[in-house]
C-alpha cells in the first residue's frame, strides 16, 4: 500500500512538472526564461508604468542592439525614436553579441525610471564598441526607462 500511495505521489509531481513546463513562452530562452500571459507590447511600458517608478512587467518587443563586447546589455525599441536599456538580473546571463536588429523578444523584470549617469552611457558606449568621437559628445545625464530582466525569450 505505501509502495502504491509513493508510485501514485510521484506519476502527480512528475504530471505537474511537465505540465508547468508547457506555459513558457516558446523560443531560445535565457536566464529564467518567461512564462506566457500579460505579456505586452514594449510600445506600451510607458503607459503599463504611468506615475509608478517601478513596474513587475513582461514587455514583447524588437531588439535594436545588444553589447558588442559580451551581450551584456540590449536596447529594445519602445517608439520610433527611443529605446529601452535592458540589463540582466545579477549579471546572470548574456544575449548573443551577434543577435541581428529587429529580432523579436519576450522579456520578464522589472522597468524602473532612472537617470543614467554620464559615466554609465559612456561605459555602456564603450560597450557597444562606439567610436570616441561618439562617446566624447556623452555630456549629460539621461532620463529614461531601464530593464532589469531575469528572463528572455529570443522569439521567432
Amino acid at each position: 500500500m505505501k509502495k502504491l500511495f509513493l508510485s501514485l505521489l510521484l506519476c502527480a509531481l512528475t504530471s505537474i512538472a511537465f505540465a508547468q513546463s508547457t506555459d513558457a513562452v516558446e523560443g531560445q530562452s535565457f536566464g529564467e526564461g518567461v512564462k506566457k500571459g500579460n505579456i505586452v507590447p514594449a510600445t506600451e511600458v510607458k503607459a503599463k508604468l504611468g506615475k509608478q517608478e517601478k513596474a513587475d512587467m513582461k514587455l514583447m518587443g524588437e531588439v535594436v542592439s545588444v553589447c558588442k563586447k559580451k551581450g551584456c546589455f540590449m536596447n529594445v525599441k519602445i517608439s520610433d525614436t527611443e529605446t529601452m536599456f535592458v540589463n540582466f538580473k545579477d549579471y546572470g546571463f548574456f544575449m548573443p553579441k551577434d543577435m541581428p536588429a529587429g529580432t523579436k523578444v519576450v522579456i520578464d523584470g522589472f522597468a524602473q525610471k532612472k537617470e543614467t549617469s554620464v559615466e554609465d552611457l559612456q561605459h555602456y558606449a564603450r560597450d557597444a564598441k562606439k567610436s570616441e568621437e561618439e562617446i566624447a559628445k556623452i555630456t549629460k545625464p539621461k532620463k529614461e526607462i531601464v530593464f532589469e530582466a531575469k528572463g528572455v525569450v529570443i522569439v521567432k
